[in-house]
């Protein structure tokens, strides 16, 4: 049976994680495991950019899927980028096993200044599905209310719904 593995790397506050765990199972019914990874992610550090390559770090992580059936994501706390873009909320294998969410965008406290556990957790779920979404062979829709809509920013991160259309859900076998 295809299982999820979340992996927290170097995470500084494992109580999120027990968070969004139960918040992750009211969208997915597949079975949700906890893998610690202890990463060194140095090498892909960019001093002129002050940022972490995703996709580095994805390539990275190909090995640790390898023993498992399901779906890896792994999640960090640095900020990411991609060549072509500033910085990125996470990236994934499209119809692949692996993906990687980055919280450090998430946090309210980086706009605002201010802590809002309950948007970090909404907007952690909303990433996890949307990499996840693309680990199972969906791309970026169209539809705002959709989770697999594409976001350039937190404002987009926020407006977008938090589940699946019905048009993505009919693309994915995912067991409901």
């Amino acid at each position: 049976m295809t299982e999820i593995k979340l992996a927290p790397i170097n995470f500084s506050n494992p109580d999120l994680i027990d968070k969004i765990i139960p918040e992750l199972k009211k969208f997915l019914s597949l079975p949700i495991n906890v893998a610690q990874l202890k990463l060194d992610s140095s090498f892909a550090y960019s001093i002129e950019r002050g940022q972490y390559y995703s996709t580095k770090i994805l390539q990275h992580l190909l090995p640790f899927s390898e023993s498992s059936d399901g779906k890896f994501i792994a999640l960090v706390e640095v900020d990411l980028y991609i060549p072509v873009f500033t910085y990125v909320f996470g990236e994934a294998q499209l119809n692949g096993k692996v993906s990687l969410v980055s919280l450090c965008r998430l946090h309210e406290e980086f706009y605002s200044g201010n802590s809002n556990e309950k948007l970090l957790i909404e907007r952690t779920i909303k990433e996890i599905l949307h990499e996840l979404g693309h680990n199972f062979g969906l791309i970026h829709c169209k539809d705002w209310d959709c989770v697999m809509h594409s976001s350039l920013g937190i404002e987009e991160v926020d407006i977008k719904g938090i589940d699946y259309c019905r048009s993505c859900k009919s693309l994915i076998a995912l067991p409901k």
